[in-house]
């Protein structure tokens, strides 16, 4: 049985005090939604894909374990770190695959309208790293807002909880930075062509 939300936190905050026995109650529980994670990203990938499911999450997670100094707060804020590994290792992966920095035939990112993005399309990593790094250093909370729903797909309340706004002020923050994420993806590729 899965522990709940509140023993999770609890065991969060147990292993970064360096108790070893939560570390060990939470790996499957982790290591779980780590794979369910790596696969929504793969799930669009091309076939062959050199990267595969179990290469992500292993990654991720081993990661994860030597981040023995950060004072994890909740469930919410731990996917939050995850995610954000998780980027980097995709985004370092295509960026070592010799992709173009804007393109070289990736599919283009998929922002939906509907804020219900379920399993995320492959985007082109690589630009949306870029736009999301430049969107951060216009507007940090909104690029968190993205990262927390695109790349953890957490929902509206648990993105709200993780940055302690309202959850209106994560779906403004969502819509507008899709805008944003879109016209400097576009602009992106203009410049590149």
């Amino acid at each position: 049985m899965s522990p709940s939300r509140q023993e999770l936190t609890g065991l969060l905050m147990a292993w970064g005090q360096g108790d070893q026995d939560a570390l060990d109650r939470l790996i499957p529980v982790v290591y779980q939604e780590l794979r369910r994670l790596a696969h929504c990203y793969m799930a669009g990938e091309h076939t062959g894909h050199t990267l595969q499911t179990t290469a992500l999450a292993n990654e991720t997670y081993l990661r994860l374990v030597d981040c023995q100094q950060v004072r994890w707060q909740d469930r919410a804020h731990f996917f939050a770190v995850s995610a954000r590994l998780m980027r980097r290792i995709l985004v370092d992966f295509a960026r070592s695959r010799h992709y173009q920095k804007r393109g070289a035939g990736a599919r283009p990112v998929s922002l939906n309208e509907n804020l219900d993005l379920g399993q995320p399309e492959c985007p082109n990593l690589v630009a949306l790293d870029d736009a999301l790094e430049a969107l951060a250093a216009v507007d940090p909370r909104k690029s968190q807002v993205v990262e927390l729903k695109f790349f953890v797909d957490l929902t509206v309340e648990e993105i709200a909880e993780t940055l302690r706004v309202s959850p209106q002020t994560v779906l403004r923050d969502w819509k507008l930075a899709k805008v944003w994420l879109r016209r400097e993806m576009k602009r992106g590729n203009g410049r590149d062509a």
